[in-house]
């Protein structure tokens, strides 16, 4: 039995609003691809998104949740006690925050599960089976988002160890980033490439909702409403609008156009890459990692592109290195002062152990995330064909596997 407890109304209305701006981002993220590539697979990127939205729920309350915050086995996973939300009633709080009933807090962190393994389908767009798919994101969940949710957030290992994700620059971004550059190294370049993308008002659309999602994202992430709530509410708008512009500029350069597409591909980086610091660090350290933000992660595009790599939708370059990216500059500006609960500082203020922690946390989050999908998608392709066939993939997959088309020949 628990105690009784007491529900902060405040709190607790705060947290299902995140929730709610959560759940919006993985639709955002659905226009956000479905603009990027062209007229013909629109259909078969959204439905990547959206079935992650049905099915990634029924494993979360199978066990999913857990398996991330129930117990511990190894420093590594939870165990099966809260399956189906066994013994979960009206006044279970949640384990983060007291205040908050624990229903509120699974529905909170069921967003992100959501979410996190729907931003790797821009890596393989436009040429994978659907049913490879549904068993990649079913396999992913269990060997690769679980484990690191519990590992940071849940009592695990390297949470003990001291590493410091306030909304998951780890357990969403680098981890997704990395699958995505092993998904793309598995399952190779595309036979018919797009001409480019087919409506860049859909990507605005989607970036338009990402960013409005993500304040719910990092500010939902201080579990309470406080002053470190508006920080990271603040530190998410500056980084994100810093890395907007700064990418712009640097390709308005490179190219002698300011281009729509390079302000909203910047925002996203700059969201990714504040995503872990938002509640640890100073506005002005938000500006700054905005700035990185957006000359890193277009530097590490350009570096896709003279590789080769076939990451249709930059996941890598966006998500994966600013993932990493964010970890990093954590432990370089995290401010003590900006959350003195459960914050830090980090190299700027001479706490080089918490910045050497951050360091090795990335580098392991990214071999296993790595490893693990490299493996997974070659085990698949012995059950089910990864990679669709030839003549589907030059008809497109909207008609080819889902039998629909996004829009009529006559229009448009």
């Amino acid at each position: 039995m628990h105690p009784a407890m007491t529900i902060d109304t405040g709190n607790t209305g705060f947290m299902l609003l995140c929730t709610s701006l959560v759940m919006l981002m993985t639709p955002g993220l659905a226009f956000f691809y479905g603009g990027l590539v062209g007229r013909k697979n629109v259909l078969a990127i959204m439905i990547q998104s959206f079935v992650s939205m049905g099915w990634t729920t029924v494993l979360w309350y199978a066990f999913g949740y857990s398996l991330c915050f129930s117990g511990d086995v190894g420093g590594v996973i939870g165990n099966l006690d809260k399956a189906f939300l066994n013994g979960v009633d009206l006044m279970s709080p949640s384990p983060i925050n007291p205040t908050i009933p624990m229903i509120v807090f699974i529905a909170y962190q069921m967003m992100f599960a959501i979410i996190t393994p729907a931003l790797i389908t821009g890596a393989f767009a436009n040429r994978v089976t659907f049913k490879a798919y549904m068993l990649f994101l079913t396999g992913w969940l269990v060997f690769v988002y679980f484990p690191f949710v519990h590992m940071i957030w849940g009592g695990g290992f390297l949470a003990q160890w001291g590493v410091l994700d306030f909304a998951g620059g780890i357990v969403v971004h680098n981890i997704a980033g990395m699958a995505a550059l092993a998904s793309v190294l598995i399952v190779g370049k595309r036979r018919s490439k797009d001409a480019g993308p087919h409506s860049i008002p859909l990507v605005a659309l989607g970036t338009g909702l990402l960013w409005f999602g993500w304040y719910g994202f990092n500010a939902g992430s201080e579990f309470r409403v406080d002053a470190v709530t508006a920080s990271a509410f603040l530190n998410t708008d500056i980084a994100a609008s810093f890395a907007a512009i700064t990418w712009m500029i640097v390709e308005w350069m490179t190219t002698r156009k300011p281009k729509f597409l390079g302000l909203l591909t910047g925002a996203v980086a700059g969201l990714a890459t504040i995503t872990p610091a938002a509640g640890y660090v100073s506005p002005t350290a938000a500006v700054m990692i905005g700035i990185i933000a957006g000359l890193v992660c277009f530097m590490a595009v350009m570096l896709k592109n003279k590789l080769k790599w076939d990451d249709a939708l930059d996941v890598w370059g966006v998500h994966g290195v600013g993932g990493a990216l964010g970890i990093v500059l954590l432990g370089v500006f995290a401010d003590s002062a900006f959350n003195p609960a459960v914050g830090t500082n980090g190299l700027l203020f001479g706490n080089t152990h918490f910045f050497g922690k951050q360091v090795v946390a990335i580098l392991f989050s990214s071999v296993w995330a790595f490893g693990f999908t490299y493996i997974m998608l070659k085990l698949i392709n012995l059950i089910t064909p990864v990679r669709v066939e030839e003549g589907d993939e030059i008809t497109g997959l909207d008609v080819a596997l889902h039998g629909e088309s996004a829009y009529l020949e006559d229009s448009i």
